[in-house]
């Protein structure tokens, strides 16, 4: 009788038991959890970097050409960036984001083959994933802006459909290789390496600016260049797009974070403080050596900053962030004054000045801030020695094979369609000798 009323006692408890015990059990197989808010945090992230590029870098490139001009620069951007959004969905993502190599990805995802409304991607904590649509979206905009960005370097010289094959094979040959190095997890040649870039530093500012250094050496220098005035048509615009810039950043810096935690908080306050010391430093310097400080300047300022920050952003701290967009930004005056004459290239908007310089200023000072030392995150026995070496390494490869592909894609569409328009179209405008339109009536 006694065993029976065991039994019973058992049999009742073993439900009971098993929930208890359940989570245990099935923990190493439990389901990713995907949070609401992760979800429309980087939604907005999404729509941010989006604002970035259209219409904030449009704005901020088309005040600074002449007014004849202005049209083809908007038009370049909202082109480009829309270019490169369909290449990514088509193969780009493939090959950034898929695979096990450690340079380049593969074709397993190839027209986002096998990606649904069920499958997920994973962020930086372990059981804790996004909609795999939802980073699809946000990584297309870096490529987006990222091959807008060069647009530049080459503006108010430059033929439409050469601008738009260069784009195409710059994005498949140097954005794709650099992406999948520094952000495909511990596959990635640059991150298995330790390579610290929170949010593009090399994949984005560093990779466009040797690509539109190359383009303006090759393309060559605007006619007049150095013997006619060029300056900006509309600083109005500049300034708006750099503002607009500064607000898409939050999108693109504290986005990277994957989640709505401290860590984007963190991202958030450093992308803050660094645009904000950027352009009182820039303005310092241009108040110390010419006697004023300039609209432009300020909004190139800012601009400087933000790059200088982007691969430091989620890795140091506050005080660390001040220093970093103070420093970029002294070191961008310099790029876009006596180091563009060194280099004797018409830059026409100083990409490389300001996001080539900017970002390797950055990354470099990545390694030295993100010491626990000085209010980084990084581990007890961070050494500044050998994380700087490391991203030393990264800057190397990235100023390596940008350089290589983007000479090789100029001669390559040179052969194709030629890189310049004519003379005389260049003298009256490209807006109305290529798009048969003009921004302002005369």
């Amino acid at each position: 009788m006694k065993e029976f009323k065991l039994f019973r006692f058992i049999r009742a408890g073993l439900p009971l038991l098993l929930c208890m015990f359940a989570p245990l059990l099935h923990a190493e197989t439990a389901a990713p959890v995907v949070d609401k808010g992760d979800v429309a945090w980087m939604l907005t992230s999404t729509l941010l970097v989006l604002l970035m590029t259209v219409p904030g870098l449009a704005l901020f490139y088309g005040g600074l050409v002449r007014s004849k001009n202005v049209l083809s620069v908007l038009m370049q951007v909202m082109t480009v960036f829309s270019l490169l959004l369909l290449l990514w969905v088509a193969y780009g993502y493939s090959l950034a984001f898929s695979g096990g190599g450690a340079l380049i990805g593969n074709f397993d995802k190839l027209f986002l083959h096998g990606v649904t409304k069920d499958t997920l991607a994973a962020t930086f904590s372990a059981g804790v994933a996004l909609p795999e649509y939802v980073f699809v979206a946000f990584q297309a905009t870096f490529a987006g802006i990222t091959g807008a960005l060069i647009v530049g370097s080459f503006a108010e010289r430059m033929r439409f459909r050469a601008v738009l094959l260069f784009a195409a094979l710059w994005f498949t040959f140097a954005y794709l290789p650099i992406a999948h190095m520094v952000w495909y997890g511990p596959d990635g040649y640059l991150f298995a390496k330790g390579a610290l870039d929170f949010a593009g530093g090399t994949v984005v500012h560093i990779n466009a600016g040797v690509a539109g250094l190359v383009g303006a050496w090759l393309v060559g220098p605007r006619l007049g260049f150095g013997r006619e005035p060029m300056k900006p048509h509309n600083v109005s615009f500049t300034m708006i797009g750099a503002a607009l810039l500064w607000v898409g950043w939050f999108g693109f810096n504290a986005g990277s974070n994957l989640e709505s935690n401290a860590g984007a908080a963190l991202a958030f306050i450093n992308t803050l403080l660094a645009a904000a010391a950027a352009v009182l430093a820039w303005l310092a310097v241009e108040a110390i050596l010419r006697g004023h400080a300039s609209m432009v300047g300020g909004a190139s300022g800012a601009v400087a900053g933000l790059v200088g920050i982007t691969p430091a952003c989620g890795t140091v701290g506050p005080m660390g962030a001040i220093v970093i967009g103070a420093l970029a930004s002294v070191c961008c005056v310099w790029g876009v004054t006596g180091l563009k004459r060194l280099l004797r290239a018409d830059d026409a908007l100083d990409v490389f000045g300001v996001h080539g310089i900017g970002g390797i200023v950055g990354a470099l000072l990545t390694g030295v801030f993100t010491a626990p030392a000085l209010g980084g995150t990084g581990a007890a026995g961070f050494s500044i020695a050998h994380q700087l070496g490391v991203q030393a390494l990264g800057v190397g490869i990235t100023l390596a094979w940008s350089g290589l592909v983007s000479v090789l894609a100029w001669f390559a569409v040179k052969a194709v369609f030629g890189l310049r328009v004519s003379g005389d179209a260049e003298r009256e405008g490209l807006d109305i000798t290529t798009h048969g339109e003009s921004a302002y009536d005369v």
